[in-house]
């Protein structure tokens, strides 16, 4: 396929739950079909670029959404953010666009479980998990929590001190030359300081949040998953320090018709990491559903 260089998406705004509204940018025409991709915790919707695009090119609708709190989506009224709201949300947007797969990294897999495995009736064609499952190791979700809120607070002087912790928290991959794509996850507040583009009351705000991540609720959404027989597909990154072997194949006794791919090379930001082995297995997948 003939590349056609970088496609310029469309900007959209879905409603969430509460009446929220939600900011989206889509690829490909409306009459195909569509795949709704929910970044992680602290992330945007710009997460999902090359993966957006390599979807588009072979014949399918990306909408790449932002979730409440993070982008430019409206931030929750009260500062809570629990996994209900998440979900509420994607099951919200989920019906607007008639039944998408949806492809949920970390919180947006959570939201994705939440979304289809406490609906009465279907609400998603398939789920693609990306390094998420209902239980995953203590330690790998701690660090995830404590890169977010080292400078939650503080902010960043520049864009190059911002990549710096990027790059310290992500020593594998190699540090970025231009900066552009990091800045779509930054805004700069009055003080000229840089600051990340979501609520800190995301992680500054924890009541309830130990109750809230119960691995029970989300492992009996995915025995939903797998009595309604919907199309599956864990992708685990081989180096993930959150979702291990272990955890994995807890998830495919739970949903075993569930497939299963690792790639090799790729820690918690599986699409980050290795965007072209991510595209490919979901590509695959999508390509075989009913």
């Amino acid at each position: 396929m003939t590349d056609p260089g970088p496609i310029p998406p469309r900007f959209e705004r879905f409603e969430g739950a509460e009446g929220l509204s939600l900011a989206a940018d889509i690829l490909g025409d409306d009459d195909r079909p569509t795949v709704l991709l929910a970044h992680g915790g602290g992330q945007t919707r710009h997460a999902w670029g090359g993966a957006a695009l390599a979807l588009a090119l072979r014949g399918w609708r990306a909408v790449s959404l932002d979730q409440r709190g993070h982008g430019d989506s409206d931030r929750s009224p009260d500062g809570r953010y629990l996994i209900g709201h998440f979900g509420a949300d994607l099951r919200a947007v989920a019906r607007q666009l008639d039944r998408p797969v949806a492809v949920g990294a970390s919180l947006g897999g959570i939201a994705s479980l939440i979304a289809e495995g406490e609906s009465p009736e279907p609400v998603l064609r398939a789920v693609v998990l990306v390094d998420i499952t209902p239980r995953v190791r203590p330690e790998g979700a701690a660090r995830v929590v404590e890169f977010m809120k080292a400078h939650v607070e503080t902010g960043f002087g520049s864009l190059e001190e911002a990549a710096d912790a990027v790059a310290a928290y992500l020593p594998n991959r190699r540090r970025p030359r231009d900066l552009s794509g990091l800045r779509k996850n930054l805004r700069e507040g009055a003080d000229g300081r840089w600051y990340w583009h979501w609520d800190p009351a995301f992680v500054t705000d924890v009541r309830d949040r130990q109750e809230d991540r119960d691995p029970e609720r989300l492992e009996a959404c995915a025995r939903v998953l797998a009595r309604r027989r919907t199309p599956t597909l864990l992708v685990r990154g081989g180096s993930s320090d959150l979702v291990t072997e272990t955890e994995a194949r807890a998830f495919l006794d739970l949903v075993p018709h569930a497939r299963f791919v690792d790639v090799s090379g790729a820690g918690h930001m599986v699409a980050g990491d290795r965007n072209d082995a991510f595209n490919t297995a979901v590509i695959r997948f999508l390509r075989d559903l009913p």
